[in-house]
């Protein structure tokens, strides 16, 4: 194997965060006396949601803000009456427990056994650590990097060198990162010189402007791509 060092995404690469979101928004409407909201306002809030990451990913807006906001603009435009704070509260409470795992992510972990392996995520740090020690995989990571406890996010070069130096790595030719993200992982990744690997299960159109070294399918093709690297 030439790659000393796996970076992997969290979320959508390893762990399936759709599947979280649901779990959290379910429990957090169902405690708040609306055992229906999460099936009435699920649409709304995820184009809210996505809109607030993308701005987060720009330096637009910080995590904390972010975790609130996007329920004070849910409620604002759906006439909801609940306290944003203490909603988003309950809801990061729920989303810890989310621990669901992408089809494959144990046995791949399980066969780069060979190969250091790290998680760098955009996230909340107490969310991201939460799932990641609930899960089967709690003992897999070497390090868990999360952009709130670095003071960057994915694609910016400084989440990069924290990564770096927590891991005491030098030698960029021998890590690989893999994301399901172009704008923030793979972006990233050819920002700071290291290959990147592309999850893309859904098979989503490319970008010309953000080329991956490799582009896979299915979770159990990285381990070809590592074990021929």
């Amino acid at each position: 194997m030439n790659y000393e060092c796996i970076l992997f995404d969290a979320d959508d690469t390893l762990f399936d965060y759709g599947m979280a979101e649901s779990h959290a928004l379910s429990h957090a409407f169902a405690h708040f006396g609306l055992p229906t909201g999460a099936q009435e306002y699920a649409a709304s809030y995820q184009e809210i949601n996505h809109a607030l990451w993308k701005d987060f990913e720009q330096g637009k807006i910080t995590s904390a803000a972010l975790r609130v906001e996007r329920f004070n603009r849910l409620f604002a435009a759906r006439q909801l009456t609940f306290k944003p704070e203490e909603f988003s509260e309950a809801y990061l409470r729920f989303l810890g427990e989310g621990t669901f795992l992408i089809q494959g992510a144990a046995e791949l972990c399980g066969e780069l056994a060979g190969c250091r392996l790290a998680v760098i995520t955009n996230g909340i740090s107490d969310v991201q650590h939460s799932r990641i020690k609930g899960s089967p995989l709690s003992e897999v990571f070497e390090a868990v990097i999360v952009s709130e406890e670095t003071g960057y996010q994915k694609p910016e070069t400084g989440i990069f060198d924290y990564a770096f130096a927590k891991l005491n790595l030098s030698d960029r030719r021998k890590v690989l990162i893999v994301g399901d993200s172009l704008t923030s992982d793979i972006r990233g990744g050819n920002n700071y010189g290291i290959d990147t690997c592309w999850f893309n299960p859904l098979g989503k159109p490319g970008d010309p402007e953000i080329v991956p070294t490799y582009e896979i399918r299915s979770l159990d093709e990285l381990v070809e791509i590592v074990n021929r690297a």
